[in-house]
């Protein structure tokens, strides 16, 4: 997320976007216990058990890709300065993400499912209770997007800027959501802070060993609860901003990588962020894209969007 920086951040992002591209990459049961013989007419009367069917993605199967792209709405319900999710109410979110999604049907072969990409926790100039600069949003205020997702049929995925907390222990604050089969995470760490940082006086980082802990714990909740592929979504638009990108793990069936370029300007300068960030790119993780309504000039059209090389799977509106 970008849109609450001052200026000067966007000059200091086009500044840092190259540094470190070195980085590479019981079985008795009742009839046993009583003594009853299981040759009984009662037992051969009774239908055996059926495997209750596992939930599945929107659009059908249990594997996000390659048979579907995404098109979401991004920001935090009910502050519109943070995006364009909060410029409405969740049925009027759901309608606009529906029509966002429409538009890019003509230039994709694959389905184009709509998406929110809503920001749960946010980064804060206070420090907030347990003074760590973020404002962890309660699950009751996210329920009204979420339900109205599940209703439309909009896939959902959870934001984190963790500021001095970590991305982990925010994820399981959303454990609840986070087990309903369409919704996925994404981790933001523009707004990972460290000692003494704060937000908007420098561009936060993140290690490959936090996303790999995170990762590891998504992908064992996923197993556990029988739910089908989950996006992991990572935010960059400057190198340092995933430290050791190379030690990254994705050997996790149970999620689908995704790098977003969260980089907003001119097209010159998006796509020198998008071409930079795939420079040793680890294996198995896909490009995704945001275009911004108002810092990008001009914002990119669907067509533009879906003619960048590689065409990306998931396309945010801020």
């Amino acid at each position: 997320m970008r849109s609450a920086a001052p200026a000067v951040l966007s000059a200091l992002c086009a500044m840092l976007l190259l540094t470190g591209c070195g980085s590479g990459g019981g079985a008795g049961g009742d009839d046993a216990a009583s003594g009853t013989a299981a040759t009984s007419s009662t037992a051969t009367e009774q239908p055996s058990a059926t495997p209750t069917q596992p939930p599945e993605l929107i659009g059908g199967g249990t594997t996000l890709f390659p048979e579907r792209r995404f098109v979401a709405l991004y920001g935090h319900p009910g502050t519109p300065g943070l995006g364009a999710l909060g410029e409405q109410g969740p049925e009027e979110s759901a309608e606009r993400a529906i029509e966002l999604a429409k538009q890019y049907e003509p230039y994709s072969q694959e389905k184009v499912i709509p998406a929110f990409e809503i920001i749960a926790t946010t980064a804060s100039s206070d420090p907030g209770p347990d003074g760590d600069f973020s404002n962890e949003a309660p699950v009751e205020h996210l329920m009204p997007y979420i339900e109205a997702a599940q209703k439309h049929g909009i896939y959902v995925v959870l934001d984190l800027q963790p500021g001095r907390s970590d991305f982990l222990s925010q994820a399981k604050r959303y454990e609840e959501l986070l087990k309903r089969p369409n919704v996925g995470l994404a981790l933001d760490p523009e707004w990972r802070l460290g000692p003494g940082q704060y937000p908007l006086q420098q561009i936060g980082s993140v290690s490959a060993q936090e996303i790999n802990e995170t990762t590891q714990w998504l992908a064992r909740l996923t197993a556990e609860n029988g739910l089908p592929q989950k996006t992991l979504i990572l935010h960059q638009f400057s190198m340092p901003m995933i430290q050791n990108r190379e030690a990254i793990k994705t050997d996790h069936p149970e999620l689908a990588f995704l790098l977003h370029a969260d980089g907003h300007g001119t097209p010159d300068l998006k796509m020198s962020t998008w071409d930079a960030l795939q420079h040793e790119l680890p294996r198995g993780i896909r490009m995704a894209w945001k275009n911004f309504y108002d810092e990008d000039t001009p914002t990119f059209t669907p067509q533009q969007t879906f003619e960048l090389t590689p065409k990306p799977w998931f396309v945010s509106y801020q």
